[in-house]
């Protein structure tokens, strides 16, 4: 009998690279790996790297310097870097760390099996293509075990838009939707095995255009398609550019019972200056229109965004416009971090706002931020929402759970099972969840 061999895997960033390390493991499993919780005891290990913060490569050698006593008393220990940060430096990453057996890019990890068997022969394995096949045809089919009641779900990569301080379009690649028969397909077997709420992944959700029955389909025919499988209780998706929000995506948020009222519709900055600066290519008079018809479409809609503070360039003026944009949409959620260069992009290039004034800035827009979120907890105190259970609380006999608005909720009964939707009513607001109690009998 063959003995199985572990698998560990550290994934950085992103929904979309959850998703990657997912089908990794699943890859690999047709080599006889099984995942494991810790390196420690790992037969490969396998960085899945982000590339979207500032030093990302940095921390990457970092943490594989602490993989240098395992390789030690291990010399069959395989070391792997995947993801973007694989993208972006390739080569440079054996090189500058020796240890490392294997490199491959986000659009090439369905040849692993045949990096994984060159690194076995004692050579070095790097794969960093944009390669014409598609990937997701060419990944064996999911195993069939059981999941946990949420699932992530690719459905679009890459980007286009070539924002002037993002590194996607360079490590990720040109805007690809993959055919809406096999994404159908895909989300039927989740479900199959349990799952209940689908997110729909992007790195430009809403510009999905895959092929389907008549010709081409937009995110919004595909939702509804999702939303006919028999089982499938809930449908999000993940993340928008605000020019691709089109009228029938607006609109589905209305009358699709199943996508959930939440959107995360990134801005980045209120400052028409700054927005150009950032080849954003839309205004914030354009972005409050576009907030105003998707809340005519679904008046309750929690809006979530993303903000970059101190922007090259960025003056108090440009700040207080995104104040003021913030202030005027209300966000229930939002992050927000400070500009930090990607080399090789546009603004990398551009004088700098020094980072005291930038960190200063950041935390007044925090500030603001984190009342809106308040604010909207408390507003949901005393209402019906329904929540998907997902694993036990802290407490005895306590379930954790999301809301239809994505909010974590926490209920206190005997009565509840992972994978359960249930009726809760909130009784109480903390910091980042809720809490309240069952008011079905189901």
């Amino acid at each position: 009998m063959t003995t199985s061999k572990k698998l560990f895997i550290k994934t950085y960033g992103c929904q979309m690279n959850v998703y990657d390390s997912e089908r990794m493991a699943e890859t690999l499993g047709g080599q006889g790996y099984v995942q494991t919780d810790t390196p420690d005891d790992a037969d490969m290990i396998l960085l899945n790297t982000c590339h979207i913060r500032e030093k990302a490569a940095e921390k990457v050698y970092s943490e594989l310097g602490r993989f240098k006593g395992l390789k030690s008393a291990n010399p069959e220990l395989k070391i792997g870097v995947a993801g973007c940060v694989a993208q972006a430096e390739g080569q440079e990453i054996i090189n500058r760390a020796p240890l490392v057996d294997l490199v491959v890019g986000p659009q090439s990890y369905h040849r692993l099996p045949e990096l994984e068997a060159k690194t076995q022969s004692g050579q070095k394995a790097l794969d960093t293509d944009f390669p014409e096949e598609d990937k997701f045809e060419r990944l064996k089919a999911r195993p069939k075990a059981p999941r946990g009641p949420t699932a992530f779900l690719t459905v679009q990569e890459g980007c286009d838009k070539f924002c002037a301080f993002c590194v996607v379009p360079y490590t990720r690649g040109a805007e690809v939707s993959r055919p809406a028969a096999r994404i159908i397909d895909e989300a039927r077997d989740l479900v199959e095995r349990g799952v209940r709420e689908i997110t729909l992944l992007g790195q430009n959700v809403n510009a999905y255009h895959g092929v389907g029955e008549g010709g081409e389909w937009g995110l919004a025919r595909l939702i509804r398609a999702l939303a006919e499988i028999d089982g499938l209780a809930r449908i999000r998706f993940m993340t928008s550019h605000p020019n691709d929000m089109d009228d029938d995506l607006i609109a589905a948020h209305g009358d699709c019972e199943k996508l959930m009222p939440y959107l995360h519709l990134p801005v980045q900055s209120g400052s028409d200056r700054i927005l150009k600066r950032m080849n954003r290519n839309h205004t914030s008079e354009s972005y409050l229109r576009l907030i105003e018809r998707i809340r005519e479409a679904r008046p309750d809609i929690l809006i979530s965004g993303d903000f970059i503070v101190g922007f090259p360039e960025e003056t108090e003026a440009d700040f207080q416009a995104t104040m003021d944009l913030v202030a005027a949409v209300e966000y229930g959620q939002a992050y927000s971090f400070c500009y930090s260069p990607r080399p090789g992009t546009p603004a990398a290039e551009r004088p700098q706002v020094p980072a005291d004034e930038a960190s200063e800035r950041l935390q007044r827009l925090q500030a603001l931020l984190a009342q809106q979120q308040r604010q909207v907890q408390e507003s949901m105190v005393g209402r019906e929402v329904g929540v998907l259970f997902e694993k036990p609380g802290r407490e005895p006999g306590q379930m954790v759970g999301k809301s239809d608005y994505l909010h974590a909720v926490h209920v206190t009964d005997n009565d509840i099972e992972a994978g359960g939707l249930r009726r809760v009513r909130i009784t109480g607001s903390g910091r980042n969840s809720l809490n309240g109690e069952l008011v079905d009998c189901k």
